[in-house]
């Protein structure tokens, strides 16, 4: 008989419940809800609303109830590095901090000067350097006064919050608390030193959990506000690209992955941390994978600059007089047909997507005719240019970075796959199968959802190993190969 689980997928822009279904030998998804995960400016800063996507949550539920669907299990993945604060009473306190928020500009360089050197951070945690992780989110906070970290009795990652909100456990999830720099990958918990460092403890976090763990039961609360009984949730890999990792439908060790979205994420799977000084020098990162396994890769910014573009042009576009669904200078309202724009275009100017003038600027079109004006380029002239420019820009990041995980790894990389929804981007795929000049593999475009579930699937007893997971994946899930067919 088939049985269904609720994968709840939660992106920085957007969040979404999945329900998956699993016969024995395929799995199938529905995409149950979906809404929006905006960022709150608020008094000067930028935050999550949680009780907006805790909401979202119950709301899912009681869709379960009233279409009258029995489910075995709940989990629940999110991004990375932001927290919540709950004090002794069990109240949030405050809203989250959203991790593009500029108050950790030059947090890693005052952390460093005031507490510990940037190679005994490397040392004890083995993750990459960037302003908003946890450790310098904290530090930050901390140095600002902050009345929500001083009343704080616990700190919970968000998809850790959530499942908080919903069971009353608290739990600090493996692959979450990965991305945080602060946990220590070669004792496998959170760092007393760091933890102090910036003036915690332990304690401030809840219990360790890994994927595959039954962290508890919805509340009587949340049971009479659902109309559900007590539906456990199971610790999936919270982290959402440890979830994604985990539907990688690869058959053999000889790949490489790339979580193609607001963020490329791009590495491989090792079976011990690889914190070394060359690892360290690359800045690449070690976060948990599932089955004690870590994802040794690379946080490259992704679509997120493409996205930025769009929304300049998206803008302007509303104030258009003619009526028309199009926005300034022709550029089509419909992702795919922008995506198409870049076959039209011969600009070959390329930026680094990892400079910092593209975190967070004002305007993104203007931040890359400045980089491309300082390295004395050609400037785009038209949209068409602009996406060009980033999908050639991306790929030759993709090959810049592999061939480093061919320096600094024993993995054989002999093709690139591809999950997430970037990978419906046949443009974007083309150019990195001609960077890399070998296969493309694209899919699952729902990969983060899929590993979600399938973690479900094996901690009820339906399949037994990771390599069970991503076979049955592969059977389950439409795939695409694209091969090189000119350089880049």
């Amino acid at each position: 008989m088939a049985k269904h689980y609720l994968a709840v997928d939660l992106g920085a822009t957007s969040g979404r419940t999945v329900l998956a279904t699993f016969d024995g030998a395929h799995i199938t998804m529905r995409e149950f809800t979906r809404f929006e995960n905006p960022q709150l400016p608020l008094n000067g800063h930028l935050f999550w609303n949680l009780p907006h996507l805790y909401n979202e949550v119950l709301r899912a539920l009681r869709q379960v109830k009233s279409e009258g669907i029995g489910i075995e299990s709940i989990g629940i993945d999110t991004w990375g590095c932001d927290f919540a604060f709950f004090g002794p009473d069990g109240q949030l306190l405050g809203l989250p901090y959203c991790y593009r928020d500029a108050h950790t500009d030059g947090a890693m360089e005052r952390y460093f000067a005031d507490h510990m050197a940037q190679e005994e951070v490397y040392a004890r945690t083995g993750i990459q350097f960037m302003p908003f992780n946890s450790l310098f989110q904290l530090d930050t906070l901390r140095r600002n006064g902050c009345a929500a970290l001083s009343g704080a009795e616990k700190i919970l990652f968000i998809p850790d919050a959530l499942i908080y909100m919903l069971t009353g456990e608290a739990v600090c999830e493996y692959t979450v608390a990965s991305t945080s720099q602060l946990l220590n990958p070669l004792t496998g918990d959170l760092d007393e030193a760091l933890l102090a460092s910036v003036g915690l403890t332990r304690q401030h976090f809840g219990r360790l959990v890994h994927p595959g763990d039954n962290v508890g039961r919805l509340t009587a609360q949340v049971q009479d506000a659902t109309g559900l009984g007590a539906i456990p949730i199971i610790a999936v890999g919270s982290h959402d690209t440890a979830s994604a990792v985990a539907a990688v439908p690869a058959t053999d060790a000889h790949f490489a992955y790339l979580s193609c979205g607001t963020w490329s994420l791009l590495g491989v799977e090792s079976a011990v941390p690889i914190i070394t000084p060359d690892s360290r020098a690359e800045n690449f990162t070690n976060e948990g994978g599932l089955d004690g396994t870590t994802r040794f890769l690379k946080n490259i910014t992704g679509l997120w600059i493409y996205e930025q573009c769009r929304k300049e042009w998206l803008s302007s576009a509303k104030g258009s007089t003619d009526g028309s669904d199009k926005s300034h200078e022709g550029i089509p309202a419909d992702v795919n047909a922008l995506n198409a724009l870049c076959m039209t275009s011969h600009c070959d100017s390329l930026i680094n997507p990892d400079d910092p003038r593209f975190a967070h600027p004002v305007s993104m079109t203007a931040a890359i005719c400045d980089y491309l004006q300082e390295s004395g380029q050609p400037l785009p002239a038209t949209p068409a240019d602009f996406v060009r420019v980033i999908f050639r820009s991306l790929a030759a990041r993709y090959r810049e970075v592999i061939d480093i995980l061919r320096r600094l790894t024993d993995v054989d990389i002999q093709r690139l796959h591809v999950i997430g929804g970037g990978s419906r981007n046949q443009y974007l795929m083309q150019f990195a199968a001609d960077a890399l000049q070998m296969p493309v593999i694209a899919g699952p475009q729902e990969g983060t959802a899929l590993g979600n579930a399938m973690v479900q699937v094996r901690a009820a007893g339906g399949v037994q190993s990771l390599s069970a997971m991503r076979d049955i994946i592969s059977r389950s899930v439409e795939l695409k190969t694209y091969m090189p067919l000119r350089g880049n």
